[in-house]
């Protein structure tokens, strides 16, 4: 009886160590997916970084120039002097009615 008892052990030794072997090989494969998907997604954030970054450097630009076309603008514009003496009237009609319809 007591050799039978030791086999029946020995066996359900054998068992929990498979279980316990396929139980930790899926957690190793749901934490590579895991890291996989995450380095993905990290991917992905990096290079819509870097569009982000691109638009807002040509935006900056586009910002720059349209200043400098506006200061230019205001040094020959009559209208914008005319509110600049009577600030009374408010800056974007006369602005308006400068710009080419």
């Amino acid at each position: 009886a007591d050799v039978f008892q030791s086999h029946e052990e020995d066996d359900r030794k054998v068992r929990r160590r498979e279980k316990n072997r396929v139980a930790a090989q899926r957690s190793r494969k749901k934490q590579t997916q895991k890291a996989d998907k995450l380095h993905e997604e990290y991917e992905s954030l990096e290079q819509e970084n870097t569009s982000l970054k691109r638009e807002i450097g040509k935006l900056t630009d586009e910002m720059k120039h349209l200043s400098e076309v506006l200061k230019d603008h205001e040094k020959i514009c009559p209208l914008l002097h005319c509110t600049m003496n009577f600030v009374t009237i408010p800056r974007p009609d006369p602005l308006a009615s400068c710009l080419p319809r």
